[in-house]
This record gives C-alpha cells, structure tokens and sequence, in this order.
C-alpha cells in the first residue's frame, strides 16, 4: 500500500464560523487571520494505492459552481486534484473508487463536473464508483434547512444517476470494522449525520482522515468545536472519545483543513489531550518531494 496527498485547492472561511463560541484571543494563536477574520484552509484528500485499487478520499469542492459562489472562499494557491495526481503519476482516469467523508460541497463537489458542452453534470472520476452510507446519503439529499446550503444537489444526485453509487454498510458501534475499501471508519454524528472517518492501517501505523471531526490542529481543545456543527454537545463527546483512543494507540491524524499541518499526533496531558507532533505527508509515506 502507498499513501499520497491530493491537495484540491486552498480557500479561507471565516475563523469566527470556523471556532464556533470560542473568543479569537484564543483560537487565533493556532490559526491567525487576516483583516477579513479569514483564516487559511486546505482542501487536502488523500490517494490510497492498494493492489488494483486506487481511493480518492473527498475531492474539494471542484470548480464548476459560479463566479460569485467562489468569491465567498477566497481561493488562494494554484493547487487541483489534476497537478496533484499528476505529480505522483496519476490521472483522474485512473481512480477506481472514490469515497467520501460526508457530501458537504466543500468534501464531494469534485466528484461532479460540467459535461464538455456545459449543459449537464457527469462524473469527474469516469471510472469510479462513488462511496457513501444510506443514513447520510437520506440526511443529504432532503436537507435540513442548517445544512441545504451546504448540500447542492448538482454534487450529490449525479452520482446516483451515473449508476455508480455505492453505500457502505453502518456499523453496529462507532467503528465499522474493515469496510468495503479494506479499512475501517469511525462515524461521527455531530458535525452531520453518519460522517466517516477513514482509519487506514499502513504499515505499523494507523492513519486516520480526520475530515471536519478535528479541522485543524487548533481544534484540539475539546470546546473548540465548529460553528457550521449541527450538534455540538455531540461533537464534544464523539471529539473527546476519539482523541483518548488516538492518544492511547499513537494514531497518525491526517489534517484535511490545516493549511500549515498535514499529520499530527496526539498526547494525554493534564489539559486534556493535546499535539505531540507534527508530520508532512512526504516523511511519514517516504514519498519523493
């Protein structure tokens, strides 16, 4: 098994909306931001070569929404899926399945793109299958009025229309063990419904994709908790669970919001669980800068 970063493009959101009730003295010591109260945020989705198979974790938010959606995010960098497959030997062609943490646009939108003559949607993975679960896919496609403006349904239902959806199984508890894909997924019901958090054994490791479970590495402290979160207490609880487990076993948290920290670890402290340390994804998968 080899393991690739895919960066999908970096855009900025607002540190307030992003840190929830937490004041900016505190959250902006881990994420400055700029006079707008923009902080830095990577759209960083994770390639997993296995045998045969080749797994797209998220894909962005794609670029086919208009003008004005994207003025919102204030993109920055020269990053895309493409330059980045490209970089490791790889086409979009060549993915063989792609799964997605939960179908919030900012995870799934690169799934889908305008046909040539822009006047429908296809699949930007032809030849792929895309990886969802029944209970989010439910949660996703009739919306509730907190997320609809997340949930937009030119990322979500051409899936279903290209014959090439597939739903992995629900666990009994929080941890699915060994999914379809070959690793296994934590769900996480407080940010949205049923999202899946990848824990992917590789080599003597276990690298977990921490999706908007732990955004960034300034999200440690159990309070700090997203305002877009549609049950915080419920983050708290499910957070506090899986950074004990994290500390406990040395997983890898593979970051894909942080701009500035790709992997980290985790330690017990007598604040709670807090960094130990930090990674690049080059290191940590022996891969050629």
């Amino acid at each position: 098994m080899t393991l690739y970063p895919i960066e999908a493009g970096n855009f900025k959101l607002d540190g307030g909306a992003m840190f929830g009730v937490v004041p900016k003295s505190l959250w902006q010591k881990t994420n400055p931001s700029d006079s707008h109260n923009m902080i830095d945020i990577a759209a960083r989705c994770l390639l997993i070569e296995d045998g045969n198979r080749l797994t797209l974790i998220d894909t962005g938010m794609g670029n086919k929404q208009p003008e004005k959606f994207f003025s919102y995010y204030y993109l920055w960098g020269d990053e895309s899926i493409d330059k980045s497959l490209a970089k490791y030997g790889f086409h979009r062609d060549d993915i063989t399945d792609v799964f997605l943490t939960h179908l919030h646009f900012d995870h799934c939108g690169g799934s889908i793109q305008f046909n040539k003559d822009r006047t429908s949607y296809e699949p930007a993975f032809k030849n792929a299958n895309f990886w969802s679960n029944k209970d989010h896919w439910q949660w996703a496609t009739q919306p509730n009025r907190r997320e609809v403006a997340s949930f937009l349904k030119e990322n979500i239902l051409p899936m279903e229309d290209s014959g090439r959806l597939k739903f992995t199984k629900l666990p009994e508890q929080d941890i699915l063990k060994k999914c379809d894909l070959n690793f296994d997924i934590f769900f996480a019901n407080g940010h949205t419904d049923k999202q899946m958090i990848p824990m992917i054994t590789y080599q003597d490791k276990t690298i977990c994709f921490m999706a908007d479970l732990l955004p960034t590495a300034g999200h440690l402290p159990l309070p700090f908790v997203m305002g877009y979160d549609t049950r915080p207490l419920l983050t708290l609880d499910e957070k506090e669970r899986f950074l004990n487990l994290a500390a406990d076993k040395n997983f890898y948290l593979f970051l894909e919001h942080d701009a500035h920290n790709q992997i980290i670890t985790v330690k017990h402290t007598e604040k709670g669980v807090r960094l130990n340390q930090v990674f690049t994804c080059n290191e940590l998968f022996n891969l050629n800068s």
